[in-house]
């Protein structure tokens, strides 16, 4: 279920998810991460810490950059292991350092962490990134698990109106989800298609607005100042909108993806990170990477293909299937 904060309890038992199915989850989420977890375990291992000292920190920093943790956020991570340990806080205990650097890695990727922000009525939600990202999947996925699970009536706005495709794509989700879809003609001003479904929404009593935005590389210059103009085109019909802002990454371009956030944030306020294809890559790290360095939290992740693979990211549960045995 998305996590999805006030609006939320409006339409769902507060009930929190059986174990069982908790459990389900866990595991899914595990198996997705088989490929970061077997790169790591092979460096990061109870026996690591059997004999503490500078080659254990120095195999430990190489172990997570490979993995895509990047090193600014690598650095910190083992200097403050490092230093609990020297200072007896934590056991020179090889499973008790383990777990310790579980909670630690857990702890960087909750940085900023709140849920999707759908207090507003309607709540206008932006989705952007480069092609390729799964950006119009997610926003179906996230349509569809509005609409068929929290009961919220959609609006999906087609901002994307350089690729026909795109547009298709986007109308066959909107079909499933039951949502209603604006779109305009190939080649519109993708502010107008944001501000007609703004509109269409207000006039509706819709709950939510999704907009989509072309795909563009975060070297496009003229392509990243349009995204500052539909922002502006959106926030002249609702003044605190957008009221979040999701960049789509691909999990398997690992530092590439981190670049990406950078410059999109740099061209509008980003709120957080759809992290998808996690599935496929042993860069699973990526997501400690955007929270550390950045301070972008992670929102959602994809694991798989279909609408019970986009998932809110637990940062706990995260940092356990990384590198629990």
């Amino acid at each position: 279920m998305i996590d999805l904060g006030s609006r939320a309890s409006e339409n769902v038992s507060a009930e929190t998810e059986p174990e069982v199915a908790r459990r389900g989850v866990f595991k899914r989420l595990r198996e997705s991460l088989s490929k970061s977890r077997q790169a790591l375990s092979e460096e990061i291992s109870a026996s690591l810490f059997d004999r503490i000292d500078e080659e254990t920190w120095e195999r430990l920093e190489e172990a997570l950059i490979l993995a895509d943790v990047g090193a600014p956020t690598t650095a910190a991570v083992v200097e403050r292991l490092e230093h609990e340990v020297e200072a007896g806080t934590v056991s020179a205990d090889g499973v008790a350092v383990r777990d310790r650097l579980i909670e630690i890695l857990a702890e960087v990727a909750s940085t900023g962490r709140a849920p999707i922000d759908l207090s507003a009525e309607p709540a206008v939600l932006m989705m952007i990134g480069v092609n390729g990202t799964g950006k119009t999947t997610t926003i179906g996925k996230v349509a569809w698990h509005l609409s068929k699970e929290m009961g919220l009536s959609v609006v999906l706005a087609a901002g994307d109106t350089y690729r026909a495709a795109a547009a298709e794509q986007l109308a066959e989700w909107a079909d499933r989800a039951g949502a209603e879809l604006i779109r305009g003609e190939s080649g519109a001003d993708p502010g107008a298609v944001a501000y007609d479904a703004i509109a269409a929404a207000r006039a509706r009593g819709a709950d939510v607005v999704i907009v989509d935005t072309a795909g563009r590389l975060h070297t496009q210059g003229n392509l990243m100042d349009e995204l500052a103009k539909v922002r502006q085109v959106i926030a002249k019909q609702i003044p605190d909108a957008p009221h979040e802002t999701l960049i789509s990454i691909d999990a398997t371009t690992g530092q590439n993806g981190l670049r990406q956030a950078k410059v999109f944030s740099e061209a509008v306020p980003v709120d957080g990170v759809v992290l998808t294809k996690l599935d496929g890559t042993a860069k699973g790290g990526i997501a400690l990477a955007i929270a550390g360095d950045l301070g972008i939290p992670v929102k959602l992740i994809g694991v798989g293909e279909t609408l019970e693979d986009l998932r809110p990211f637990d940062p706990a549960e995260y940092a356990a299937a990384l590198l629990a045995e």
